[in-house]
């Protein structure tokens, strides 16, 4: 597939995840790069990060009192991120609260070639951005602050 193709459909992804957490649903990520790069992809909503200085037992517990939903749970796409992923998902399940991996896995096979990060989408908004309009006109300005 060519990278057009695959940027676009990381565009619906991103623009999907944006129109939800601009909604009212959190997005879970690793740290506070990451937290930029979605920023300055237009969303606008709460974005936590995990890496704060709590073990991932605290982080899940604290989401699950404050937000009572289940997060958009965007962790690397890289071996450490895919861990966290299962982690977090198992730890989130044991509240009875699922948390789909289609986001991360659809994401991790449009973008793997260019990045295996999420805080490497800041460097790829220029391409992104655009698309994600298409399917969400009314999230983010097309000149974001990088």
């Amino acid at each position: 597939m060519n990278r057009k193709k695959r940027f676009e459909i990381a565009a619906v992804v991103l623009a999907d995840a944006r129109k939800e957490n601009r909604g009212g649903k959190v997005i879970l990520v690793e740290g506070k790069r990451d937290v930029r790069a979605l920023k300055n992809l237009g969303f606008s909503g709460e974005i936590v990060q995990l890496n704060r200085g709590w073990p991932v037992d605290k982080v899940v517990t604290w989401m699950f009192e404050k937000y009572q939903m289940p997060p958009i749970v965007l962790m690397d796409w890289d071996r450490t991120g895919g861990r966290l992923q299962k982690s977090l998902q198992s730890k989130f399940q044991s509240l009875d609260v699922l948390i789909p991996d289609e986001p991360r896995r659809t994401l991790s096979k449009a973008i793997r070639p260019d990045t295996l990060c999420v805080e490497a989408l800041n460097s790829l908004a220029d391409y992104l951005l655009p698309l994600m309009q298409l399917s969400d006109p009314e999230g983010g300005d097309l000149h974001p602050s990088l």
